[in-house]
C-alpha cells in the first residue's frame, strides 16, 4: 500500500499514529510544568529529589527533555518524507515516548535510584532513537540526510557527559553548552533549508517575483563558521578569540536571514515566526561573543537565554505549530490564540534578559519570566491538543 493509505488506513490511537503527535503534545506539558516549578526550585523553596543541583536540573531537562522530544517529533515526522517509507507508528511510537518519559522521571528522583541508574534510563532514549533514525535512513537509501545521525548521536554523548561531569566535577557546564550548541546548530542546518523553503512558498501564493536565495556555498560557509565558533564556545566560552568567532558566526547568520526576504511575510505569522527565531539564533552569537569579550558589560546568561528561550524556543515552537496544522489537516494560518503563543515566548525572553541586567529583581522578574512562559505552552496544549490526540 501506499504510504499515505496506509497512514489513513491507522486504526490504533490517534495519538501514535505519527511521531509529531505524543512528543509535540509531551514537549509542550514538559515545558509547562518544569518551567512552572522552576522558580520555586531555584529560590528553595522546593527541593526535587534528583542528584542534579537545581540549575542543573533546570538546564539538563529544558535541553535533554523538552529539546530532545521536539527533535524527535520533528524527525520522525520528516523521515518518511525523505525516504518514502512508512512512519514509525503504534507500539514503536508508544515504547520511545514511554523511554523518553522514562527518562524524565528518572532525572526526577536520581537522588533515591542512583545516578548511574538515572543516567543509563535518560541517555537510553537518545541512543534508541539515533538507532532508529540510523535503520530508516540505512533502509530508505537516503544517504544525504546520514549528518542526522551523527548530530543525534552527538547529544546522546552530550547527555551522557551531562550526567558524568554534573557527579565527578559537581558542575556540567561544558556538556550543557555542547547540548545546547548542538540544538542551536540543527536550527542552523535545518532552519536554513525550512525557512527559505516555507518563505518561497508563501511568497509564490502572493505572487511574488523573487525568491529566497537558495542554499549555496554561501550557506556552507555560514554553518562551517558557526561550527566552529560553537566548538570554540563548548571549551573556551571566555575567551577573546572565542567572542570573536563567535561575533563573526552571528554576522554570518544575519546576512544568510538576509537573503530570505523575511521582510515579505508579516501578514503570516507562521512564516514571520520562523525568521525572528532565526534572528534570535544569531543574536545569541552576537550576545555570546560580546560577553566573551565584555563579560562585566554582557553577562553569559543573556547570550544563552537568546539562544534557548528566543531561538530554540521560538524556533521549536513555530516548528510544532506548524507541523501539527499541516500534517492534520488544518488550514496553514495562525489564530489569535497561535500569536498569543509566540509573543508570550518573546515576553519571557526580554523578562529573562532584564533578570540578567537587573540581578536586585531576579526573583519577581524570574517570575515574570516563567509566567509568561508558562502561559505561551498552556496556549500551545489548550489549541493544539485537539489536533495531536484526536483523529484527523
Amino acid at each position: 500500500m501506499h504510504t499515505a493509505a496506509t497512514f489513513r488506513a491507522f486504526t490504533g490511537a490517534p495519538l501514535l499514529s505519527r511521531g509529531y503527535r505524543p512528543f509535540f503534545l509531551g514537549a509542550g506539558l514538559f515545558a509547562l510544568v518544569a518551567i512552572a516549578v522552576w522558580p520555586a526550585v531555584f529560590l528553595g523553596e522546593v527541593i526535587l529529589p534528583t542528584a542534579f543541583s537545581a540549575v542543573e536540573w533546570h538546564a539538563h531537562e529544558m535541553l535533554f527533555g523538552y529539546g530532545a522530544a521536539v527533535i524527535a517529533g520533528f524527525l520522525l515526522t520528516a523521515i518518511p518524507n525523505w525516504t518514502g517509507r512508512l512512519p514509525v507508528a503504534g507500539t514503536a511510537l508508544g515504547s520511545l515516548a514511554l523511554l523518553w518519559f522514562a527518562g524524565r522521571a528518572a532525572v526526577l528522583v536520581s537522588a533515591r535510584i542512583g545516578w548511574a541508574t538515572a543516567a543509563v534510563i535518560d541517555v537510553a532514549f537518545l541512543v534508541v532513537f539515533a538507532l532508529v533514525v540510523a535503520r530508516e535512513i540505512a533502509v530508505g537509501k537516503n544517504w544525504r540526510n546520514l549528518k542526522v545521525i551523527a548530530v543525534v548521536g552527538l547529544l546522546a554523548g552530550a547527555n551522557l557527559a551531562f550526567h558524568l561531569e554534573a557527579h565527578f566535577t559537581g558542575d556540567a557546564d561544558h556538556a550543557g553548552r555542547a547540548a545546547l550548541a548542538l540544538i542551536v546548530f540543527l536550527i542552523l542546518l535545518f532552519g536554513g533549508r525550512v525557512v527559505p523553503s516555507f518563505t518561497g512558498n508563501w511568497l509564490a501564493r502572493c505572487g511574488e517575483a523573487k525568491r529566497p536565495a537558495p542554499f549555496d556555498r554561501w550557506d556552507a560557509y555560514a554553518l562551517a563558521l558557526s561550527a566552529l565558533a560553537l566548538v570554540a564556545w563548548i571549551a573556551f566560552p571566555d575567551k577573546g578569540l572565542t567572542g570573536l568567532a563567535l561575533l563573526a558566526a552571528g554576522l554570518a547568520s544575519l546576512a544568510r536571514l538576509a537573503r530570505w526576504r523575511g521582510w515579505r511575510t508579516f501578514a503570516d505569522p507562521l512564516v514571520l515566526v520562523l525568521h525572528g527565531a532565526f534572528l534570535l539564533v544569531a543574536l545569541g552569537f552576537l550576545a555570546a561573543g560580546a560577553s566573551a569579550l565584555m563579560p562585566d558589560q554582557v553577562p553569559p546568561a543573556i547570550g544563552l537565554h537568546i539562544w534557548a528561550i528566543g531561538g530554540i524556543g521560538g524556533m521549536t515552537l513555530a516548528m510544532m505549530t506548524r507541523a501539527t496544522l499541516g500534517h492534520s489537516g488544518q488550514a496553514l494560518a495562525a489564530t489569535p490564540g497561535t500569536v498569543a503563543v509566540y509573543l508570550l515566548v518573546a515576553a519571557a525572553l526580554m523578562a529573562r534578559i532584564a533578570m540578567a541586567l537587573l540581578p536586585q529583581w531576579t526573583a519577581p522578574l524570574m517570575l515574570v519570566a516563567a509566567f509568561c512562559w508558562c502561559a505561551a505552552f498552556a496556549g500551545f496544549v489548550i489549541i493544539y491538543w485537539p489536533m495531536l490526540a484526536r483523529r484527523g
